[in-house]
């Protein structure tokens, strides 16, 4: 047994002996991987190594903070093919630019492996896991190379990947974190911001979005054909431009949607033919909607959705409906609207009338796409009293709400404290 130790010992000096000399030298990293045992922990001095490398057996690779792999533009700086391999504290960079490959900071092809505590930058995609099951990521600093928007890589990438953990990462300048065609997988804690799609599912079911922070990206989290997933105390702020939306559904079916800010953006939630499979609901419930230009904007007069219990406060237009009269056909409960002109006369916390909101057939900005430039300008909302006043056509009913809660004051302390939090949050994002 002392031997075996001995043996160890010695076989793990040499290693770190063996990373110190290349580290000086700038030897290609890959024959130490090569030589090193299943189960090894490797540990590299300060320094710059040279990628790609190859991970095929399942081992720790620790750059303790201080050191470097340098792809040299080519290809992808770390591959993992195998089960139960360790890749952190390291800075990944310099990977190749080719999309067709997905050049990545890591790529991931196996089960049970962990990346975690790593700066990626100057990679065209993050950490992309294909066909790969129970991986965590974990804790990375993830961004992409200083190309246009549309032609950067995704900072994360699932592809028919099952069970695995995003967590606690910060991702900025990247293009999107796509899961397509993955199930059961979490996405909680991260921060995005200056990206495109924060989140974007495609295909996939039964995933879990959890407390995770995204700012001043283009959208926030859009569903396109994919159920069951449940979307969770989530900050979205700042989707803004033509086509900001904080949270998107096309075609999406059985989704929860509890307890998430949706704040400043072009549109905070966008609902396109969602549910799609028959006699299924979406659950819309306690989410704070506040400051949005369009608080729901539905693409069509569709039914299968309840909203109970949210806070709508001070959007420019609470609810459009694009293509249809209505929103009614959805089930409207218990929400708090800050428009809302009723009393409480018996104190009970709910209105003693039900809110209405109406929409009439010739509003400019509803049927003049570019007239939505002026949305909220004062010639324009003039135009919308006088016509609220003095309507050219028999106005239809929009949005009946006939429980409206009432509990303005706790509303609107909530209302601030959370705001306030996600400003912060914010803040530190950006360093500031």
């Amino acid at each position: 047994m002392m031997f075996a130790r001995a043996v160890n010992k010695l076989a793990i000096f040499l290693l770190l002996y063996a990373s110190a000399a290349m580290a000086e030298s700038n030897q290609p990293l890959q024959s130490l991987i090569d030589s090193a045992e299943e189960g090894a922990v490797l540990l590299l001095e300060p320094g710059s190594y040279t990628g790609p490398v190859l991970i095929d057996k399942p081992l720790t690779l620790d750059g303790q903070g201080r050191a470097t792999i340098d792809a040299g533009g080519k290809g992808s700086v770390v591959v993992i093919e195998t089960d139960g391999a360790v890749v952190r504290n390291l800075h990944l960079t310099n990977s190749g630019e080719s999309h067709n490959d997905i050049d990545s900071g890591v790529q991931v092809r196996g089960r049970f492996n962990v990346v975690s505590d790593n700066v990626i930058d100057n990679c065209l995609f993050g950490v992309d896991l294909q066909q790969s099951e129970n991986n965590i990521v974990r804790r990375n600093t993830i961004s992409s190379k200083p190309f246009d928007l549309g032609t950067r890589g995704d900072a994360v990438r699932l592809w028919y990947s099952f069970e695995n953990k995003v967590v606690e990462n910060t991702i900025k300048d990247s293009r999107d974190t796509v899961v397509w065609y993955s199930a059961h997988n979490t996405i909680s804690r991260n921060t995005t911001y200056n990206s495109r799609y924060s989140l974007h599912f495609m295909y996939s079911q039964y995933n879990l979005v959890e407390e995770n922070n995204y700012y001043n990206n283009t959208v926030g989290i859009f569903l396109m054909y994919s159920d069951g997933v449940v979307i969770k105390n989530n900050t979205i702020a700042h989707a803004s431009g033509p086509t900001g939306v904080g949270i998107g559904f096309k075609e999406t079916s059985n989704v929860t949607v509890e307890g998430n800010r949706i704040l400043y953006c072009a549109s905070g939630l966008y609902v396109d033919i969602s549910p799609f499979q028959p006699d299924t609901t979406n659950q819309f419930k306690n989410n704070l909607i506040a400051y949005n230009a369009i608080g729901i904007r539905f693409l069509n007069d569709w039914a299968g959705n309840e909203f109970r219990d949210n806070r709508m406060i001070d959007n420019l237009t609470q609810v459009v409906v694009s293509s249809g009269k209505t929103a009614n056909r959805n089930v409207w409960d218990s929400n708090y609207w800050s428009d809302y002109e009723g009393f409480d006369e018996d104190h009970d916390g709910v209105g003693d009338t039900a809110y209405e909101l109406y929409v009439y057939a010739d509003r400019i900005w509803q049927d003049v796409p570019y007239a939505q430039f002026f949305k909220g300008s004062p010639v324009l909302e003039v135009m919308d009293f006088l016509e609220s006043l003095a309507p050219f056509t028999e106005p239809h009913i929009l949005v009946r709400d006939r429980h409206p809660s009432k509990q303005r004051t706790l509303a609107m302390l909530d209302e601030k404290a959370e705001v306030k939090d996600s400003l912060d949050i914010l803040r530190e994002s950006l360093g500031r």
